[in-house]
C-alpha cells in the first residue's frame, strides 16, 4: 500500500509519517529529501540556480518514479506538490491513499513562525505578515489539497491521535 501525506508546510507531514512507518513497518519517504538526494543540491538551491519550473518538472518526475515502484511506502509530499504538474491525477492513477492533514490559519502560523528560518517561502517575512501569507496561500492550494481521498483535521490534536486516525482508514 502506498500512503501519500499531503497539506500545507508544517501541517505535520514528515512527523506523522515517520511515526506512522514506525507503526505500520513501512518505509518513510520525505519526497523533498528524495529530490535533494538525486539533484544534489537543497530545495531553495534548486529553486535559486535552476528556477521553480525546473524543480517543479523534477518534482513530478520523483513523485512518478516512487509511484510507480509500487512498494509500500509511506510518502510525504512539499507543500506544493498536489497543486503542479497533475499530481494530484497521478496520486489517484496510481492507486495512492492519500491524505489531507488539515490545519487551521492559527495552528499553522503558530508553527510556522518558531521554523521561520527553515522555511524559504516564509524566511523574509515579519511575524504578523506570516498569517495573512498562509491564508492566501491556503485559499489557491485548498481546491488541491481537498482533492485527497481522506481529510483528518489536525488542530489540537497529538500525534498519537493523528497516526491513530490515519491507521483507523487503512
Amino acid at each position: 500500500m502506498q500512503i501519500v501525506l499531503l497539506g500545507y508546510m508544517a501541517s505535520g507531514k514528515s512527523t506523522i509519517g515517520k511515526l506512522l512507518s514506525k507503526q505500520t513497518n513501512y518505509p518513510f519517504l520525505d519526497l523533498d529529501e528524495y529530490i535533494t538526494q538525486n539533484e544534489n543540491l537543497s530545495i531553495p538551491e534548486i529553486f535559486a540556480q535552476k528556477g521553480e519550473i525546473y524543480f517543479r518538472k523534477k518534482e513530478h518526475e520523483y513523485l512518478k518514479e516512487v509511484l510507480e515502484n509500487k512498494q509500500n511506502v509511506i510518502l510525504s509530499l512539499g507543500g506544493g506538490t498536489p497543486c503542479y504538474a497533475n499530481n494530484t491525477e497521478l496520486i489517484h492513477q496510481q492507486k495512492a491513499l492519500s491524505i489531507y492533514l488539515r490545519a487551521s490559519i492559527p495552528t499553522l502560523t503558530e508553527r510556522i513562525v518558531k521554523q521561520k528560518a527553515s522555511r524559504p517561502l516564509v524566511a523574509f517575512l515579519s511575524d504578523e505578515q506570516v498569517p495573512e501569507f498562509i491564508a492566501k496561500h491556503l485559499f489557491e492550494r485548498r481546491f488541491f489539497y481537498e482533492q485527497a481521498q481522506h481529510t483528518i483535521a489536525i488542530d489540537h490534536k497529538s500525534e498519537t491521535t493523528i497516526v491513530a486516525e490515519i491507521k483507523a482508514l487503512l
